[in-house]
């Protein structure tokens, strides 16, 4: 993985985002939304790395910034689930790479836009086993959740805020709505929010990522 973009906040940092950015973006799509969130928290650090270029079936072949290759749009997401679990590993290294900083676990959050917030839900309630600060699930869905699975108690305090458009044509709001209902039959503290958009973000979705955050790392 390519080096992530990080924004140091203007205090000391005891607390951090991890962001991941969508299929075809880079690690700067989120930079001016993460500057604006540093605004108030003035104790966070925003880490958002960048995916690796690699050909995606559903375009053709093309390269470009990619999580995991999407090899089938219906009738659900068909993707490579190895590369998904190696993105996966390497939230997990810098979560590792928090950790060792002095960031408490509590106060790590991972953010996701579309193919990375898939990313993140794998990473927080399939691969990691500790609690963590929180997961934001911004235009997304989840292709490795499955209703007969359980998650460990420390899982299931990790609190999730999932947010979607309702005229999404990429992602559709069904698809982001069953993962925050598997959310919350395993036991998660989980929120649903939906906004007038399509797949995109918004202003109003963004001040309620910033008092939702705020909430939790004040």
């Amino acid at each position: 993985m390519t080096h992530p973009l990080i924004l140091e906040p203007q205090k000391n940092a005891d607390a951090c985002v991890i962001w991941l950015h969508g299929l075809g973006a880079d690690r700067y799509d989120f930079m001016p939304v993460a500057e604006a969130l540093q605004e108030v928290l003035l104790t966070t650090r925003f880490v958002m790395p960048q995916a690796p270029t690699r050909p995606v079936t559903i375009n053709g072949g093309y390269e470009m910034p990619s999580w995991y290759d999407i090899k089938a749009m219906t009738p659900a997401r068909a993707i490579d689930e190895e590369q998904l679990q190696a993105s996966a590993d390497q939230v997990i290294e810098l979560i590792k790479a928090e950790q060792a900083k002095g960031v408490d676990l509590a106060r790590i959050i991972l953010a996701g836009f579309s193919q990375g917030g898939a990313v993140v839900l794998h990473t927080a309630y399939i691969k990691w086993q500790e609690a963590l600060g929180g997961v934001i699930a911004l235009s997304t869905y989840a292709p490795t959740f499955a209703q007969e699975r359980e998650l460990s108690a420390c899982q299931q305090r990790t609190p999730a805020l999932c947010l979607h458009g309702v005229y999404d044509p990429v992602v559709l709001p069904a698809m982001g709505r069953t993962a925050f209902e598997h959310l919350q039959h395993w036991g998660v503290d989980a929120e649903w929010k939906e906004y007038p958009m399509e797949h995109e973000v918004l202003p109003k979705e963004i001040h309620d990522i910033g008092q939702w955050l705020s909430e939790r790392l004040r």
